[in-house]
């Protein structure tokens, strides 16, 4: 236990240092794109998302680093305070944070080091927050799951192979993860101690204080089993699909001052906008002052499965406003059905509408939302992760929608362009009601819930997100539920983990 003075600021360091060889690359395995974004954009956005987090030093490995700045400007990765070059070895790319975190102190201050390998991107904000609240308490701490496998001591046998010699008791084994954190004056002190053994060598830091800061206890964290590091083939595989369900928390809500601010004199245009979560979305930006083109073939006429309809309604909102800042498409057709009796009409419409109608409705918007550096918000169901029988032409329309947006989100990143896709459960909408008739109004989202959530991801920076807006969390226990309400921000994994349960769920009530 610490009784040091508590740092009051806690500093990520991540280390990018592995050159891809070990799965056969021919450049940094961090550099790999999965879900549309590098590697290691995707694990600089959990700090940059961190609250607890005030500062990232990223090590790179030395050719690389120019491609690691490029990545955190175009990420607008403010947190990002350093890019610096690796060393040879984990031990000496650790000394170079630890005098680059240094460098930035008065005399006499501390702070805290979170040490994360650039290849787990799957971290979970609880366990950097636990990190963190344990820095408070203890010197040094680690990161690790118990390990769900029997681990076995061997030795090898002349020609013969290996042979068992021992085999530990698992319920005391725990396999080590990162972040790895200690006070800074904790890690450079056994750094100090290690640099005067001529047999030193260490390929993780905490081994460093236990071997030579062995009066200092490092406490544990417990870890997620999906914060997976990507080393092998298999793991790009694996943690491309993650990100592939992973659908993401909404941002908290913006509150009306920030509403107001965000949307006054804004443009939206919102292509489904006669009814449902379009019309809500519309009337409740309205409220705030921004100029809004609501459109629908109810309404205005316009069909956005015709390409002239969407170009002529587009150029009409910036004739009379001079800008476009928003454009939403909430239009879409749900025929329940088996394809094999599903006439060709009935295909042609669920193609033009749920798919070719979006990707129109992007293509036209680009020139507008370049010059604003606006969003365009797509959506999609719960269906898009599994498809489901007779349900062929939707599902698979939907889970287009969320590629179509990550594709977008990166494409037009360089232009300022963020893109965003909005997954809300079962919604009360007059489309739903056509589908399957009245049902509980307790079981559905209502659409001015899924309007104001969507407003939220409008004026927030995201971009390439699958948001998940739900009414309540399947794998929450009744007292979770109680207090669903407040928001949490989950990693992606665990709110696609609650996606496919309530996607299951979904399957038998429907």
């Amino acid at each position: 236990m610490s009784s040091r003075p508590v740092p009051h600021r806690t500093v990520a360091v991540v280390l990018a240092g592995g050159t891809g060889q070990r799965i056969g690359l021919e450049i940094p395995k961090q550099l790999l794109k999965i879900a549309g974004k590098p590697i290691l954009e995707h694990t600089l956005h959990v700090f940059e998302n961190a609250p607890d987090i005030d500062e990232v030093i990223l090590l790179m490995t030395p050719a690389y680093v120019e491609d690691a700045r490029r990545i955190v400007e175009r990420a607008k990765l403010g947190k990002v305070t350093q890019v610096l070059a690796g060393g040879s070895t984990r031990s000496e790319t650790t000394r170079i944070a630890i005098d680059a975190a240094a460098a930035g102190l008065g005399e006499g201050e501390d702070c805290n080091l979170l040490f994360h390998d650039a290849v787990r991107p799957l971290l979970s904000q609880r366990v950097v927050r636990e990190c963190v609240e344990s820095l408070e308490r203890y010197q040094a701490v680690d990161v690790a799951i118990p390990s769900s496998d029997t681990v076995i001591v061997t030795r090898t046998h002349g020609n013969d192979g290996e042979f068992i010699t021992e085999v530990p008791d698992r319920s005391r084994l725990r396999r080590g993860q990162t972040p790895q954190g200690f006070h800074l004056s904790t890690i450079r002190a056994a750094y100090e101690r290690a640099a005067a053994d001529p047999f030193f060598q260490a390929t993780d830091d905490c081994s460093v204080v236990v071997k030579y800061l062995p009066h200092v206890p490092v406490h544990i964290v417990t870890g997620d089993d999906y914060n997976m590091k990507v080393t092998q083939p298999v793991d790009v595989f694996i943690a491309d699909k993650l990100f592939q369900l992973a659908s993401h928390a909404a941002p908290a809500q913006a509150g009306e001052a920030a509403y107001r601010e965000q949307l006054a004199g804004k443009t939206m245009v919102v292509f489904g906008g006669s009814y449902g979560i379009g019309a809500d979305i519309s009337r409740i930006a309205e409220g705030f002052g921004a100029r809004v083109f609501a459109l629908g073939r109810s309404t205005t006429g316009t069909h956005v499965e015709n390409l002239d309809h969407v170009e002529a309604a587009l150029a009409n909102a910036y004739a009379e406003t001079g800008r476009i800042d928003y454009v939403v498409n909430t239009a879409g057709v749900l025929r329940v059905g088996r394809l094999d009796e599903t006439d060709n009409e009935t295909i042609r419409e669920a193609l033009d509408v749920n798919y070719l109608a979006p990707v129109n409705i992007a293509r036209t918007s680009y020139k507008y939302l370049s010059e604003t550096q606006g969003q365009l918000l797509l959506f999609t169901s719960s269906s898009y992760t599994r498809g489901r029988a007779e349900y062929s032409l939707y599902s698979s329309t939907k889970a287009a929608m969320v590629n179509l947006t990550q594709a977008l989100a990166d494409e037009w990143a360089e232009d300022g362009i963020r893109v965003n896709c909005v997954n809300p459960e079962r919604t009360a909408t007059p489309m739903r009601t056509r589908a399957f008739g009245q049902e509980p109004s307790a079981s559905l989202l209502t659409s001015e819930s899924v309007a104001l959530t969507s407003l939220d991801v409008l004026v927030s920076e995201m971009t390439g997100h699958v948001i998940d807006v739900r009414k309540q969390d399947p794998t929450a226990t009744p007292a979770q539920a109680a207090v669903e309400s407040v928001p949490q921000q989950r990693s992606g994994f665990e709110a696609a983990l609650a996606s496919v349960l309530a996607q299951a769920t979904e399957d038998r009530e429907v």
